[in-house]
């Protein structure tokens, strides 16, 4: 690649996102940014990808990240661009998602002077960011980038935001002073996360693991970012352990491993809250114990001791008591404990566990929620990506649909963002281009992000999009049912938008269905490499069940239909 003797600081952001591996970026321009947008002008070996809002670039940098592994990145203006990037970085601060967002900002001097278009960014996102950085000198601007790249993963992964003043932009340096720069040593970059635990506390949880009769092992996000699925399932064989997942955990296990019950908490399967329920030892590994898990902290897991695998100390011991704090990176715990030589079995329990599984396989004649995700599960290919939106569909689909492999599961999960959906598919099949990414969404969270329809259209890019139409506010009309006496305030969707015709308006396919039969007369359209969205006619009073009140236990699960 041949340089200009100079590069100005719109130009280093690009190269160095470059060098660092980025191949794409999700964004929207504006004054704040109109130097780096120039830059990209010719640019090579970057692709930029124009969303139609600053929240649904963020989105799709988060889904681009969630099911690639690798960090999203995204680009907004100042001032009402960089807030509108908010919402997507608490949704990723939550679910732990590598993500880099770079925001413009006015000029330095005039900083702090309510000028056009500006907003103090940092003082917004600081709670919801592992760090962020105003560059101040152009020379900060190739280490700060690099820096905050690499910490997007060091660790724990999470968001990072770089926000740079216009005229830092505009200046320039030699391209000898940005080698010099580019290649000064920065501590997250290539560095191993260091363990925090010792062989003593792995021999700990040997014997701890030895001496139980009923262990479970709890698959959390962690083992995904990881990338630890291989080893989980590798010390899951070797002792014949049941195991269950949190929300964000789902895809660790294939669902048909042997000993796997599914996913757990508030809406998991009754079995798998069982198992829980009734286990001596739960081996957590790389999940918070966050509420919806949980529930009653004093009743969860009763009778068990507790291991906590996770890389952020400060979740140790913040929501459940532990007995043993394993504090490393998920991949390296599980590979000592393979390593130390783990003599155990417990097929017995394994089977028990197994035998409180029902049959749920039945597909019915009926076009609902569940019958619409099941037969998506039976003829997609097995690598396929499902992205949710959030709410009573996204419980159905974590419920229902099979998932078989890592990173195949795209949800948001900590913060519950709707809206999440069709920008986050977007950008799962950006990063994943031969994979089929589904997008399953409600018809409020659709409305959220709507107008990411035309991305579809301008990159041609295939995602399906399956709206469950209920024509209501599903999960909280029910808990309006089953809390607040059926009292529906707010929550019926009477006027919707034609989404078929929406769709047209946008350029692309639209269908709707109104029962199994039509929909299954639609599977062409489903695997072929165009984009689509069906409009799925499904019932009002569809609940998602089993359920645990928020703040109960296990023993106060309401079963339902």
């Amino acid at each position: 690649m041949s340089y200009k003797s100079f590069l100005k600081g719109s130009r280093i952001v690009l190269e160095v996102l470059k060098r660092m591996g980025v191949k794409d970026i999700f964004g929207y321009p504006g004054g704040a940014v109109i130097p780096i947008y120039d830059a990209f002008y010719d640019f090579e070996g970057i692709k930029h990808y124009l969303a139609r809002h600053e929240q649904g670039a963020t989105h799709a940098a988060d889904g681009y990240a969630r099911t690639t592994g690798k960090t999203g990145v995204c680009i907004a203006t100042s001032g009402p661009g960089a807030t509108n990037t908010v919402t997507g970085i608490m949704t990723a601060y939550m679910d732990s998602v590598p993500l880099l967002v770079i925001t413009g900002q006015v000029p330095t001097s005039f900083l702090g002077r309510d000028s056009f278009q500006e907003s103090d960014i940092l003082g917004i996102t600081s709670p919801i960011t592992k760090h962020n950085y105003l560059v101040k000198d152009i020379e900060e601007l190739p280490g700060i980038l690099k820096e905050a790249y690499a910490l997007t993963k060091k660790g724990r992964p999470g968001p990072v935001l770089v926000d740079i003043p216009k005229d830092i932009q505009m200046q320039e340096i030699s391209m000898e002073r940005f080698e010099e720069l580019f290649s000064i040593h920065c501590e997250y970059v290539g560095n191993k996360y260091p363990k925090k635990y010792t062989s003593k506390e792995i021999n700990s949880a040997v014997n701890l693991i030895k001496n139980a009769n009923h262990p479970v092992f709890i698959i959390g996000g962690g083992v995904m970012n990881a990338g630890a699925a291989e080893e989980t399932q590798k010390l899951l064989s070797k002792i014949n352990a049941p195991s269950v997942a949190t929300l964000m955990g789902l895809g660790g296990v294939p669902h048909n491993f042997p000993g796997h019950m599914g996913m757990i908490g508030m809406h998991g399967k009754v079995w798998a809250n069982r198992c829980v329920n009734e286990a001596d030892l739960v081996i957590s590994l790389g999940m918070r114990f966050d509420d919806r898990i949980v529930g009653d902290p004093e009743k969860f897991a009763p009778h068990a001791k507790k291991i906590h695998v996770d890389i952020d100390a400060a979740e140790i011991n913040k929501n459940v008591k532990i007995e043993l704090p394993l504090i490393g990176d998920a991949k390296d715990v599980l590979e000592d404990l393979l390593n130390a030589g783990i003599e155990a079995d417990f097929s017995d329990w394994m089977e028990k566990c197994e035998s409180y599984i029902l049959d749920e396989d039945s597909l019915g004649d009926c076009l609902n929620q569940v019958s619409t995700i099941k037969y998506l599960g039976d003829i997609l290919p097995d690598t396929s990506i499902v992205v949710t939106d959030v709410g009573q569909h996204q419980m159905f689909t974590a419920q229902h649909f099979k998932f078989k492999q890592p990173l195949s599961f795209c949800t948001s999960g900590g913060a519950g963002t709707m809206g999440y959906g069709l920008p986050a598919a977007i950008g799962a099949q950006v990063g994943n281009p031969d994979k089929r990414v589904i997008s399953i969404i409600g018809d409020g969270g659709f409305q959220m992000n709507q107008q990411e329809l035309i991305m579809l259209r301008q990159y041609n890019l295939p995602v399906k999009i399956f709206i469950l139409n209920n024509g209501t506010l599903g999960m909280v009309r029910q808990w309006q049912e089953l809390f607040n006496q059926k009292r529906y305030s707010e929550v019926i969707l009477d006027v919707n938008p034609d989404f078929v015709k929406l769709a047209e308006a946008n350029g692309l396919r639209g269908v709707r269905v109104n029962s199994v039969e039509e929909l299954k007369q639609i599977e062409g359209m489903i695997n072929d490499d165009q984009p689509l969205l069906v409009d799925v006619v499904v019932p009002r009073d569809c609940n998602v069940y089993p359920i645990i009140p928020a703040g109960k236990s296990f023993s106060e699960t309401i079963i339902g239909e």
